[in-house]
């Protein structure tokens, strides 16, 4: 347990989706980054979001992958920045509720893949 009441464990995501959000501690965030990086997630400059760029055959096939994600980030109302040029899809994840990121974050990055 963390002093900001947040757990992390990585094996419990999908069900943590509608725990309380706090943002994600030092300690936290060292825990997930190795699982987010091998996954194809980075830390952005600025420290407060995660970023992939997913590249697919063409736009049928980007939009596709855009349109599981939205199927995905409604029920746990959360829903990734990306933007789209033809067959490439750029996802960023953060929760500005907490100014940072959060076991939300963690989820959608499992599930966005």
């Amino acid at each position: 347990m963390t002093s900001n009441g947040c757990t992390l464990s990585l094996h419990r995501l999908f069900n943590q989706a509608f725990a309380k959000t706090c943002k994600l501690s030092e300690a936290e965030l060292s825990k997930a980054l190795p699982h987010l990086e091998a996954a194809g997630w980075s830390l952005t400059e600025t420290g407060d979001a995660i970023e992939r760029i997913f590249t697919f055959s063409d736009f049928n096939e980007a939009f596709g992958f855009m349109t599981r994600c939205a199927l995905k980030a409604e029920p746990i109302n959360h829903h990734p920045k990306w933007s789209n040029v033809y067959n490439r899809v750029v996802v960023t994840l953060t929760t500005h509720d907490v100014g940072g990121l959060s076991k939300l974050d963690l989820n959608m990055a499992v599930f966005v893949v």
